[in-house]
């Protein structure tokens, strides 16, 4: 039997440098924009992270996209 992969969620997570700790390692905090639509381009969200970032207190370190979906027989 096959099986089928249904897109169900994506979470759009930015990745923020608070500061330093007390070794000089980065203290990272992350911030997650739920209900992403899974059919949204990487290009764009790649964008719109970066432009959010620009709101943000700390500094950006990384961006993440998580995605979900849903395993199905066909």
């Amino acid at each position: 039997m096959a099986v089928s992969k249904v897109p169900t969620a994506s979470v759009l997570r930015l990745v923020l440098q608070a500061g330093v700790d007390a070794q000089g390692n980065p203290i990272l905090r992350n911030r997650n924009l739920n209900n992403i639509r899974p059919g949204a381009g990487d290009q764009d969200l790649f964008e719109v992270a970066q432009a959010l970032a620009g709101l943000q207190e700390y500094a950006l370190a990384g961006i993440t996209r998580i995605d979900t979906a849903r395993l199905v027989q066909s």
